[in-house]
């Protein structure tokens, strides 16, 4: 009589089960056991340390992680008296990376096989969050105040436009007809004026799209406007597709080009560059997966005196620039629960948006 081999269990084991909800967490969460042997890798630890998880997994984590300054001593000494350990700004050397600068927790568990848990907070990127959450504040109270004064422009710009064209009526002379028509196109430019300033908070229309249909549209128009421009496309073609407004995207990337061609005087190269970035926290919401679209040019490079403004409505570094186009770039980016970021330096400056490709971590 012959029997049927039993199949081995698919259940995670109990310590799978327990460390399942570290994979939620945006800090990098490291596990060791008591020969300082990684028994536990997190997705954050990945993008961290570079290092994939069955890479990792096994290994002796000081060799892993590379040269450190005093952390060895501190996870000694942990599992020798069964105690905590914070340690800021733990220096981290990798021969073939750039160093980076981390806080560290150390806490003793009983969690077989693991015997310590490390917490990695890279002290660039918190810092870096405040700053955004920061700026975030700010812009957002500025934009509220010139929408309010939009607003109470656009009466008397109005009336303004109406009388002059009731004077010009009862004008025979067509010298003085010139002025009233002055004011009537000062009148008019205003108007467009506010009405962008109005209109750069409207209700979304999101359907499903390519994001390369959305640059393809942007690079045709950039060339049309600026034919000794060359526009580059670097693309990552298996990045699936995203959910958004197609008009708020095409311009807010216009707008991005539109200022680098602007920059170079209409002659100069602009990269259209598109990569998957992975574990990603946008407005303070971990994604999985994000979408990386860069804009990079080789103009001359923001001022120093505005880089840091130059997303306010009405900051410009162009002289007849309304600045208005990074500041509707930006509004329209963060109605998508994006960000955009900027690195300039002479020769080289590059926008970086980022746009959540899927549902956030735990839903």
């Amino acid at each position: 009589m012959s029997t049927t081999p039993e199949k081995p269990s698919s259940q995670p084991s109990p310590f799978a089960e327990k460390t399942r909800g570290l994979e939620l967490l945006s800090s990098a969460i490291v596990m060791v056991d008591n020969s300082l042997t990684v028994c536990y890798f997190n997705s954050a630890a990945e993008n961290l340390f570079a290092v994939g998880s069955r890479q990792a997994m096994g290994r002796a984590l000081l060799p892993l992680l590379g040269e450190t300054t005093g952390l060895k001593a501190a996870l000694d000494s942990a599992l020798a008296h069964n105690w905590s350990y914070t340690g800021q700004n733990v220096m981290i050397r990798r021969p073939t990376q750039a160093a980076i600068h981390l806080d560290c927790t150390v806490t003793p568990v009983e969690l077989s096989p693991a015997r310590l848990l490390l917490e990695f907070r890279p002290i660039d990127a918190q810092l870096r969050v405040a700053r955004e959450e920061r700026l975030i504040e700010q812009q957002q109270a500025n934009r509220e105040l010139v929408r309010n004064l939009a607003h109470e422009i656009k009466n008397p710009l109005g009336g303004i436009r109406g009388s002059a064209q009731l004077l010009e009526r009862e004008l025979d002379d067509p010298h003085w007809r010139e002025y009233t028509q002055v004011i009537i196109a000062e009148a008019d430019r205003l108007q467009d004026l506010m009405n962008r300033l109005l209109n750069s908070h409207r209700m979304m229309h999101p359907i499903v799209l390519n994001i390369h249909d959305v640059l393809e549209r942007v690079l045709r128009l950039v060339q049309a406007e600026f034919p000794e421009v060359q526009v580059r496309r670097d693309y990552d073609v298996s990045l699936p597709q995203l959910t958004a407004d197609r008009e708020q995207l095409i311009q807010s990337v216009l707008n991005i080009a539109r200022n680098a061609a602007q920059a170079m005087n209409g002659k100069g190269e602009v990269v259209l560059r598109t990569r998957a970035a992975r574990q990603v926290t946008l407005a303070k919401r971990r994604h999985k997966l994000a979408l990386e679209l860069r804009v990079v040019d080789n103009g001359p490079g923001i001022p120093d005196e505005i880089r840091d403004k130059i997303f306010y409505p009405l900051v410009s570094g162009r002289e007849g620039g309304s600045g208005l186009g990074l500041s509707i770039a930006q509004s329209f980016v963060e109605q998508h629960q994006g960000t955009i970021d900027l690195e300039s330096v002479p020769g080289r400056t590059c926008f970086t948006i980022m746009l959540p490709l899927s549902q956030p971590a735990g839903h």
